[in-house]
């Protein structure tokens, strides 16, 4: 099903188009979509760049900016679009164009309203879950996931070990308390924890805790100290810097950026 909210742009300089594309998609959302349109590419291009956009639906052939240099461009800032491409030329060239740039879907004039509508909830559903994938992406470390979905080789002390750091990210956790848990001497567990998984076994933990924190960030409304006390961390300073050396920003950015992604819709 497809969530309500979303913001779809028409960008055509023909006017009957333009006001024929948004009537039937007015009339096919009964509110729950934002329709906008614009009769050129600069323009629709400075509104991509200053609004939440998730579906352009554009014209090739148009004065000053043709809609796949629009396409192109649009490439260039945060939240990026699924496109349909409307035209009244069936241009090879332009079809493999659009294909190049990722365009979901080429529709020729005249456009029937049945196959306009059939297309739009296709783009929809394909945006949707490029959402859900780009969120995946925010949250997860490939690098630490690699290691978890190799770990069915790892030896039984590692396997130990990494079960132990799972279950208990909020106490603390030191090389030696878990090498005494698994009831191995702790030199020697270290460089058998480094050689199977990669990662010394401090650099396991910080990652393991910043993955948490991630979910949590973007998961619940819990505050930063909270965020931080959650997954290990006894001062927030300590984990705000923690979280910025791995992540380039900060938590409270980190949750902001992704909270403009995904969740913001004006109205």
């Amino acid at each position: 099903m497809i969530q309500s909210g979303k913001t779809i742009l028409i960008v055509d300089d023909e006017p009957l188009t333009r006001e024929g594309v948004r009537k039937t998609l007015e009339a096919w959302s009964a509110g729950s979509h934002h329709i906008l349109s614009s009769s050129n590419g600069t323009e629709a291009l400075e509104l991509l760049k200053s609004r939440l956009v998730h579906l352009l639906i554009t014209d090739i052939r148009m004065p000053e900016m043709n809609g796949l240099q629009m396409v192109d461009n649009v490439r260039n800032i945060g939240h990026k679009p699924v496109v349909i491409i409307i035209s009244g030329h069936p241009d090879f060239q332009y079809a493999q164009t659009a294909i190049q740039l990722g365009v979901v879907n080429y529709l020729l004039k005249p456009i029937q309203k049945s196959r306009l509508i059939e297309a739009v909830e296709q783009a929809l559903r394909i945006e949707e879950e490029r959402g859900r994938v780009e969120t995946m992406e925010k949250i997860v470390d490939s690098q630490l996931m690699h290691a978890k979905i190799v770990g069915k080789n790892y030896s039984p002390p590692v396997q130990q070990a990494v079960l132990y750091v799972e279950a208990n990210l909020q106490a603390p956790l030191g090389m030696r308390e878990v090498a005494n848990h698994i009831h191995l001497n702790p030199s020697y567990f270290s460089a058998l924890f480094k050689e199977q998984t990669g990662f010394t076994f401090s650099e396991y933990v910080t990652r393991s805790r910043l993955q948490k924190a991630k979910e949590l960030l973007l998961q619940t409304r819990l505050t930063i100290a909270d965020v931080s006390e959650q997954v290990g961390y006894l001062t927030p300073k300590y984990f705000i810097k923690l979280f910025k050396d791995y992540e380039g920003i900060s938590p409270n950015q980190y949750r902001k950026q992704a909270m403009e992604a995904e969740d913001i819709v004006e109205t």
